[in-house]
């Protein structure tokens, strides 16, 4: 995946979703295509939303998140305890997100370098409006859609366990399995562990 991505507001609609990312590794596993994953989510409603139109909206970036992964991450995923499982969806999340990527690399991995160990708002919002500064395309997105994204970024910490919960400002170091943290400086994205704040 090129990190020539175009920035993209899709967490506000596909946040961690950790339970649908393990579903569609299982299918991808299963030898399904990307098309037949899709199908087979929204007909038979495996993830069980009342919504067909919130299925229809997070299952493309599922389905890419899942797709960044090779074939050792997704048997980790499906086979090693939560924790790691978790992490390589932080990790599939960063390899399809270029401004959620920066987020933790700019602001997350900073702040753990420096034994900083508080995230503010005002941290967010500084980001957030440097990058508008830097990117036309963002610019132009509604406030509500940053607040939202802002929103997202804080759960998909909570829940890897970086952010102890949606309400707090203090950060946890992320204990990156050794395998997954060899594996992936191995395949030559160890620019996503330290992002990870290793």
């Amino acid at each position: 995946m090129t990190m020539e991505m175009k920035y993209s507001s899709a967490l506000t609609g596909a946040s961690f979703m950790f339970r649908e990312f393990k579903q569609v590794t299982s299918l991808k596993n299963d030898g399904l295509s990307e098309s037949e994953i899709r199908s087979k989510v929204i007909d038979e409603n495996i993830f069980q939303y009342e919504k067909t139109t919130s299925i229809k909206r997070a299952i493309p970036y599922i389905i890419r998140r899942v797709t960044a992964l090779d074939s050792l991450l997704r048997k980790y995923v499906l086979e090693e305890p939560v924790e790691i499982a978790k992490c390589i969806n932080l990790y599939g999340i960063m390899k399809t997100d270029q401004l959620f990527f920066e987020f933790m690399n700019e602001v997350v991995s900073e702040k753990l370098a420096i034994n900083d160990l508080t995230l503010e708002k005002k941290d967010i919002n500084i980001f957030f409006n440097y990058k508008a500064e830097q990117d036309v395309f963002l610019a132009s997105w509604s406030e509500s859609t940053i607040q939202r994204l802002k929103q997202s970024y804080r759960k998909v910490l909570v829940e890897t366990g970086i952010l102890k919960n949606v309400r707090s400002d203090e950060l946890n170091r992320l204990i990156i399995d050794e395998k997954i943290k060899n594996h992936l400086t191995h395949i030559g994205d160890g620019r996503y562990v330290r992002a990870m704040g290793e």
